[in-house]
């Protein structure tokens, strides 16, 4: 392989993810705060097709040592099990580092979704970013 091959297949390797990355994030905003790491999910539905790329963040995030993660959902109307799943995911990754996962914004579909789960026994559940940002200050 010569030089100029393999400076082609690493732009290919670099297209591939920057189309990747772009798609991933129309569907949700990444944003580092002071305290915490707040994803905003940007569409309606947070079902399979979100939820598999959302864990590969979460896991990203716990390794690069985030330990409180808020998740805003307050454009989902809908969640399917796998996002129930990522939910959960996010949850175990914080509690693992002695951080803080908290909800906020939820719909009334998927708020009744996560009360007949019954995980809302477990979850920390507020009502938007600024109150899960003071959750996490008062911590």
């Amino acid at each position: 392989m010569t030089c100029g091959e393999t400076e082609f297949l690493l732009h290919l390797s670099i297209t591939a993810f920057d189309l990747k990355f772009s798609i991933m994030e129309q569907h949700y905003r990444i944003t580092k705060k002071a305290t915490h790491t707040l994803i905003e999910i940007l569409v309606e539905r947070l079902d399979i097709q979100i939820a598999t790329s959302l864990k590969s963040v979460l896991v990203q995030l716990n390794g690069n040592r985030e330990k409180n993660i808020v998740l805003d959902l307050k454009n989902c109307s809908y969640c399917d099990s796998s996002g129930l799943s990522a939910i959960l995911v996010a949850y175990r990754l914080c509690k693992n580092t002695n951080g803080m996962f908290i909800l906020c914004g939820l719909q009334e579909a998927v708020e009744r979704l996560i009360t007949i789960s019954q995980l809302d026994a477990v979850l920390t559940i507020v009502t938007n970013q600024e109150k899960a940002e003071e959750l996490i200050l008062n911590k």
